[in-house]
């Protein structure tokens, strides 16, 4: 079986430190990908889901793996130039012969950055060994797409050229110490965002489910209890179609019934909401105004729906703008 993915917390600066590793930060889906003797493969999502069947170029290039061997990487589809996220979201669900025909009109990539296995478990190496081991393996195996190796570097000059790459979709960068092993579900890597945006879960819209207008958002405190944030803008199309396609009613118990919500920051005008099941997360971007409960004071702008991110995988209420 493959493990859980190692993680990564916020860093504050893109500032590359001697003794680590910078990548750039791709925008797309987390996976790892193993085969084992016979040629089975198996495609396996940050939050455990399966993905195999969504993505059969992949299982198709598997063949030019060694066997009992296991990757840590970036599903990723470009399109026009830049890298499509809402592509492999449309994908996601796909299987059989619609998944081939997804395949074929919007192509994946794995841009690997990781070796966990290759006939003996390499999580207990070192980043650097690790590195050095997956170069190995691209060079001796003469890999190619959909098969990417990711750009690693310890000059940070080239890790702030990286920054530029923002044009095409790259999200920032991502640290990773030298002398560090891999250890499944611990955030020892760090993250560096180009843009201000974070996550949050949608705890109730105004609208109804399938056509949702605006969603309003939440996130667990301390103790496990779901506080509201705030509120996006008016949702656009893609985000309504979107969000349409994931919302649940919320069940008896939701940790909102009862609750009122306002049409703005210091207004008595109630609004009318629905209730969904808190699972699903909202990238958004947000700005520093926060009133004095820690709520985003101005709307928020909804930048996508981040199906590939699991509740426990946001910021605490209270952790981080």
């Amino acid at each position: 079986m493959l493990p859980e993915p190692m993680l990564a917390a916020s860093a504050p600066d893109p500032v590359l430190l001697p003794g680590w590793a910078g990548e750039p930060k791709w925008d797309g889906y987390r996976a790892l990908v193993g085969r084992w003797s016979g040629g089975r493969v198996l495609i396996r999502s940050r939050a455990g889901g399966d993905l195999t069947g969504a993505f059969p170029e992949i299982v198709a290039a598997a063949a030019d793996l060694p066997d009992d061997i296991a990757l840590d990487g970036e599903l990723v589809v470009w399109e026009n130039d830049q890298l499509a996220f809402e592509r492999l979201q449309q994908r996601r669900h796909r299987r059989a012969g619609a998944a081939a025909q997804a395949a074929a009109q919007w192509p994946a990539h794995f841009v690997a950055f990781d070796l966990l296995r290759l006939g003996t478990d390499r999580t207990g190496q070192p980043y650097q060994e690790r590195r050095r081991a997956l170069e190995k393996l691209f060079t001796s195996q003469q890999l190619q797409p959909p098969w990417t190796l990711c750009p690693s570097t310890t000059d940070p000059q080239q890790a702030a050229a990286w920054l530029q790459w923002s044009s095409v979709g790259m999200e920032g960068l991502v640290f990773k110490r030298l002398d560090q092993s891999y250890v499944p579900g611990w955030r020892g890597w760090r993250k560096y965002r180009s843009r201000h945006s974070t996550e949050a879960l949608i705890g109730a819209v105004t609208g109804t489910l399938a056509a949702p207008a605006t969603a309003f958002l939440g996130r667990f405190d301390a103790t496990g209890r779901l506080q509201y944030t705030g509120r996006t803008t008016v949702l656009n199309a893609a985000a309504r179609q979107a969000l349409a396609d994931e919302l649940q009613p919320g069940r008896p118990g939701h940790p909102w019934t009862g609750w009122t919500f306002s049409a703005g920051w210091g207004s008595r005008q109630e609004l009318h909401v629905r209730l969904v099941e808190p699972v699903i997360v909202a990238e958004v971007a947000v700005d520093v105004a926060l009133d004095a409960s820690g709520r985003w004071r101005h709307p928020v702008r909804l930048l996508r729906v981040r199906t590939d991110l699991a509740p426990s995988e946001i910021p605490l209420f209270g952790q981080e703008h």
